[in-house]
């Protein structure tokens, strides 16, 4: 049963964050660029396919197909999210995240990001 409920809440969280940068490429990229970390001519690639990979994971964990590699990739995503981040806190970057909005106005990163993170993180380990 927790495993149900884990699964189902990371694949809306990951369907809904992948769909809000699906609809606005362009502002994806910039919240990508801003971190600083992915070389410039790889920017626009990964701004349009890190989406798709997100709804497609939320989907697949949503509809509980796949869910041994979905839920890897989820873990693998997060992980890969939270020392983005964490690199971006310590080198005192102030900018949003780009989690679930491209909009400049979004809240910029904090510490408790990395939390919510790891919290994620756990449930995709745990299903």
């Amino acid at each position: 049963m927790l495993s149900l409920c884990f699964r189902l809440i990371l694949g809306c969280v990951f369907f809904y964050a992948g769909a809000v940068k699906v609809v606005d490429p362009q502002g994806f990229a910039l919240s990508v660029y801003n971190y600083h970390i992915v070389p410039g001519w790889f920017v626009n690639p990964f701004a349009i396919l890190l989406p798709w990979v997100e709804v497609v994971m939320g989907a697949a964990l949503i509809l509980g197909v796949l869910i041994p590699g979905a839920s890897l990739v989820v873990s693998e995503l997060l992980l890969v999210f939270a020392c983005a981040q964490g690199l971006s806190l310590a080198r005192g970057l102030d900018i949003s995240c780009g989690c679930f909005s491209t909009s400049r106005e979004a809240g910029t990163i904090t510490w408790p990001f990395l939390v919510r993170d790891g919290a994620l993180l756990a449930m995709a380990w745990f299903v």
